[in-house]
């Protein structure tokens, strides 16, 4: 590895903003005196939005809302979907949305004047869907706590997928819920090599300690299952039966799975990571990515995007598939009780 690899981060450069009319590039690298681009500190940023809930439309997702606490993640997953939607913040999909955070402090409050509403019915609400609510500034701020404070005091329904193990904080609130049948965690694994998530997810927790929150979730009664995601061929492909086989003997009751794309600037992003760190196989795996979706990297076609198309998907989904059914067999998570719902708030307890 180089000795100007930014260690700790996921994309290696600065990409560039498609919203901005003027920015800093390295196209001339020969007229710099001095390096462009150091690894940034983190940098906290706070939002106070008008509402927290996002209606999803997307017909291939399975869930009506989501709510994101933050925007930004220092995971630095490098293959992330959400690093696009820093561009609207006016940062970049890469260094930046790994560094500069930005906290929706009155996230709880705005949760709370959405359920009292009289038209709002219980539906299932995704914790995050976008950037991962158990990041690490989640141990300082608390806004993924507060918002599981507020669904469990109208027994709302949520799901959560997260790659921390800090979800096991909230073990007291997650059982709480778990009680009546108002929440599913999903616990994401995208690989159990730890030199690869090292590079690939380099500020999450490891896959060991990712297992060991599955069976800690599944030990106190709270629903866990899995999501290994994204299937990246070349690169972890091949792992998807030990990956499942693990997940159950840990406790999980269900696994879903998604292939990569590389949307927006995350191709950018994405090719520079795999030719620095993957040099050797960099057009295996890049035409293999290709051959998922039509000879591009990314697919924007619901019901596909995610599921990719092709000899290789095809192998992959079987793969999937087989070794689902061989660890999974009888498993399943519990139904949402919806009909708990305190609709009124705590009032409708009088």
């Amino acid at each position: 590895m180089a000795d100007d690899y930014f260690k700790g981060r996921g994309s290696q450069i600065k990409s560039g903003n498609k919203f901005l009319k003027a920015q800093y590039v390295t196209d001339h690298i020969e007229g710099l005196d001095e390096p462009l681009l150091e690894n940034p500190k983190t940098q906290i940023f706070q939002e106070t939005p008008k509402k927290i809930l996002n209606r999803v439309d997307s017909p291939d997702l399975g869930f009506g809302y989501s709510m994101n606490p933050y925007q930004g993640c220092e995971h630095g997953c490098v293959y992330c979907y959400a690093r696009n939607t820093h561009e609207y913040y006016g940062f970049s999909a890469g260094l930046d949305f790994e560094s500069k955070i930005i906290v929706k402090k009155n996230a709880a409050r705005l949760l709370e004047q959405e359920l009292l509403k009289p038209g709002w019915n219980a539906v299932p609400i995704m914790l995050s869907g976008n950037t991962d609510c158990y990041q690490p500034q989640e141990k300082k701020f608390e806004i993924t706590r507060s918002l599981l404070k507020v669904l469990a005091q109208y027994r709302h329904p949520v799901s959560i997928i997260s790659k921390n193990s800090l979800v096991l904080r909230d073990l007291d609130v997650l059982q709480d819920l778990a009680s009546d049948n108002l929440v599913h965690v999903y616990i994401s694994i995208t690989t159990l090599d730890e030199e690869l998530r090292r590079t690939l997810e380099p500020r999450t927790a490891s896959s060991i300690k990712r297992l060991k929150t599955v069976e800690a979730l599944a030990k106190a009664n709270v629903p866990v299952g899995i999501m290994n995601a994204p299937i990246i061929p070349g690169l972890n492909h091949h792992e998807i039966p030990a990956i499942l086989k693990a997940a159950s003997e840990h406790g999980a009751l269900n696994a879903g799975m998604t292939i990569v794309r590389l949307n927006g600037s995350i191709s950018i992003l994405f090719e520079d990571w795999l030719r620095k760190n993957f040099p050797d196989r960099f057009d295996k795996v890049w035409n293999q990515i290709c051959s998922l979706h039509d000879g591009n990297v990314n697919d924007s076609q619901f019901g596909r995007r995610m599921r990719g198309e092709g000899n290789i998907a095809d192998a992959i989904h079987q793969l999937f598939r087989s070794s689902k059914k061989k660890y999974f067999a009888g498993k399943t998570m519990p139904v949402y009780d919806l009909t708990k719902f305190r609709k009124g708030g705590m009032m409708s307890l009088f």
